[in-house]
């Protein structure tokens, strides 16, 4: 090839956009963990797998401890998600740029104890979780049911899922609406066993322990599930939350 040609296709090479890694990405998630008195050993377990299912599911993973987070511009992740970490740890500022984000657009993922929350710390939020937690009895192995087959974050479960969790009793103060997910039967375990000086009383048949629901402008999937760091090796629990996390960011694969 003459010395023109090479030195021709060098400065377009120059010129043209290189295509990179973040070209593959469908999606970018936020993932916020802030280790508490309770919840702790999880996170390099849980960080580890969510990179796994991030490179597997070619989308793009932020993980963070630090609030400041959400100083940026939140518009470039198409979800945001509360790993355990309440949206009580955000300062006024962050809060709202965070009800920003919703009113903009943006989506929300609720995992595990991101969904306990003081009540009338942050109203706005407890709305955006949907159901506000009252108490759960001690960890126990229980029967999950599927309520909505339909919904990806059921797809991987079967429709009667052998569980141990902290099966969380909560009411609905605002009166909103949700999609029940998963159940759990009450009759497979003692929603009232807990510790002295303490009462949990049972939810009855109408137990959900997933959903989802719209919020603002934007979609909100809740899981109170994950209490433990085997959890998130648990491909059952796995395929759970990347159900969740596909809808949320997406809009896609639910069957109607």
């Amino acid at each position: 090839m003459k010395p023109l040609a090479l030195a021709t296709i060098a400065v377009m090479a120059l010129v043209q956009p290189s295509r990179s890694a973040a070209d593959d990405h469908q999606f970018k998630l936020l993932v916020l963990a802030i280790p508490n008195k309770y919840h702790y050993e999880y996170i390099p377990v849980a960080r580890d797998s969510l990179e796994h299912l991030a490179k597997l599911h070619a989308f793009e993973l932020t993980w963070t401890n630090k609030t400041e987070a959400f100083d940026g511009d939140l518009r470039q992740y198409a979800a945001v998600m509360f790993l355990n970490t309440p949206g009580e740890e955000l300062n006024p500022a962050q809060r709202a740029k965070f009800e920003a984000y919703m009113r903009g657009g943006g989506n929300a993922i609720v995992v595990h104890r991101a969904a306990i929350t003081p009540p009338g710390n942050w109203p706005w939020y407890e709305k955006l979780v949907g159901r506000s937690f009252v108490i759960h009895p001690m960890l126990q192995t229980g029967v999950v049911t599927v309520a909505d087959k339909g919904f990806p974050a059921t797809f991987g479960l079967p429709s009667r899922w052998i569980w141990s969790d902290e099966f969380y009793v909560t009411n609905n103060p605002y009166r909103v609406t949700i999609n029940p997910v998963l159940n759990v039967d009450e009759t497979s375990y003692d929603p009232t066993k807990i510790w002295p000086g303490q009462v949990a009383k049972p939810m009855g048949r109408d137990h959900p322990v997933a959903w989802y629901h719209r919020y603002e402008h934007g979609r909100v999937f809740v899981t109170t599930l994950g209490h433990n760091v085997e959890m998130y090796r648990d491909q059952h629990y796995l395929d759970h939350l990347l159900g969740g996390i596909y809808w949320t960011a997406t809009g896609l694969g639910q069957e109607h």
